[in-house]
């Protein structure tokens, strides 16, 4: 966006990575829904496109935002009129060090964790969020411990209605074929591979795409194809290594099965997890897909940000940090502006997209004078993904958030076809949660946005045999 609205600019993007994300297959499925893929391609093919974009492969060092320097880990400095910080979040890792801990973050995280699942048989996943749900679907041939801190899986997306409409298909054993996904990949090969490899591996590389599975093997050693155990309602309390175990001779347990007690493990294994609910498992290794923190410590030092609650870096209306020509977008930043009623904020991929867009189109307002207007991505929350191989969108505040105990529910769920919830408030919906082919988005999403009363049509909103979209044409 800026290198079109000012062509003899430069423009520096600096990345440690060799390869950059690319948004393909771009689809505006609503006014508010968009569907793409998120593709990793070459920086060179960039630079191409746009010749005032210069790729500065290396890591910021230092940001000395009252002098408008960056100064990089190859030991450059750079001075910018303006500056986009838009260095995403790192994994939350449950326990920082561990070698049988791991993150799942970026292409890299998830090469090592295809690597290692080829000699498991057993694993533990700890977490909730989008990347655990995938995670959990996909493996097959490696028994799978589950540790949720909720009720229900899928706490970040799904209600408890939702997640026991999923549940079937984690014990299916019979997989149907994933819908095909269409998007070609760029891999690494010979130095750049080589280069890769050498890079600390504690760099955060961006982020995985919305299908980041795809074209995995996640096989482990067992024939079956899915064992998955879910413990609720816990966390981790404390990573025995094998050695430490044997001394303190605890008891592990084997792989629940449903018609029998819980026996102790005789296997040894690497590694060993007690939950706070005071099982102890053995396994192979540990997934920590237990969300994300911002990504701001290198450019704190010596710079007075404004920090959000959750540790991004604050940004107004125009996508400003507190500092001086310094805007943020994406996981790093925290919205601080007051939301619309029906918008929040998620560390999800078409936000990241939304606001590196609207963030540009300020930098650009800002530089030559202009005002802008809010971007009407920001009017409604508005996400598409696929779990379990089912469609599923969210809209609005799907799961009530921030509505308190003032709403009602309306359900409508075919059991291994759909799954339709929306939240109602004061006779007006307030946001929707909808799984399969529902084709109810468009009529939804303006439903919510026009906060149109619906008092008078009661339970009929949901009612399978009135088709919803003629009322509201």
């Amino acid at each position: 966006k800026l290198a079109m609205e000012f062509p003899s600019e430069d423009i520096f993007l600096m990345t440690t990575s060799p390869v950059i994300k690319a948004i393909t297959n771009f689809k505006q499925v609503s006014k508010t829904l968009e569907e793409f893929d998120v593709e990793e391609q070459p920086s060179s093919l960039l630079e191409k496109r746009y010749p005032n974009i210069k790729v500065i492969q290396s890591g910021v060092k230092q940001l000395k935002s009252d002098e408008h320097k960056i100064f990089t880990e190859d030991g450059k400095e750079y001075m910018y009129e303006k500056l986009c910080l838009c260095a995403g979040a790192k994994p939350k890792l449950i326990f920082e060090g561990n070698p049988y801990v791991l993150g799942i973050r970026d292409t890299d995280s998830a090469q090592a964790f295809q690597k290692n699942l080829a000699q498991s048989e057993r694993i533990v996943v700890v977490g909730n969020g989008g990347i655990a749900l995938e995670l959990v679907y996909e493996i097959h041939g490696c028994e799978v411990i589950w540790a949720i801190k909720d009720k229900a899986i899928g706490n970040t997306f799904f209600d408890a209605g939702a997640a026991e409409f999923l549940i079937p298909k984690l014990t299916a054993e019979k997989r149907e074929t994933p819908i095909e996904c269409k998007r070609t990949k760029y891999t690494m090969e010979g130095s750049e591979e080589k280069e890769r490899r050498g890079a600390a591996s504690d760099k955060p590389g961006s982020a995985l795409g919305p299908d980041w599975h795809e074209g995995l093997c996640l096989k482990g050693t067992k024939e079956f194809s899915h064992k998955v155990h879910i413990e609720t309602l816990c966390e981790v309390k404390k990573i025995y290594l094998q050695q430490e175990f044997i001394q303190l001779q605890r008891t592990s347990l084997t792989f629940p099965k449903e018609e029998k007690n819980v026996e102790p493990d005789e296997v040894l294994w690497p590694v060993y997890v007690e939950l706070t609910n005071g099982k102890i498992y053995g396994c192979d290794f540990i997934v920590s897909a237990t969300g994300v923190v911002p990504n701001v410590k290198p450019f704190l030092d010596g710079n007075y940000f404004a920090v959000g609650e959750d540790g991004g870096l604050n940004v107004d209306k125009h996508m400003r940090t507190s500092l001086p020509d310094i805007y943020a977008a994406g996981d790093i930043c925290t919205a601080s502006w007051e939301p619309s009623p029906v918008w929040h904020q998620m560390r999800l991929w078409t936000q990241a997209r939304q606001m590196g867009w609207y963030a540009a189109k300020c930098m650009v307002a800002d530089t030559l004078g202009e005002s802008i207007d809010m971007d009407f991505s920001f009017e409604l929350f508005a996400h598409v993904t696929k779990f379990f191989n089912y469609k599923v969108v969210v809209l609005g505040k799907y799961n009530a958030q921030g509505l308190g105990l003032d709403h009602e529910l309306m359900l409508r769920c075919t059991k291994g076809q759909e799954y339709v919830k929306v939240v109602m408030q004061n006779g007006r919906m307030m946001g929707a949660v909808l799984i399969g082919e529902t084709d109810l988005e468009e009529t939804f999403e303006n439903l919510i946005l026009n906060q149109m009363d619906l008092s008078a049509y009661g339970e009929d909103l949901l009612n399978p045999d009135i088709d919803i979209e003629d009322y509201f044409d």
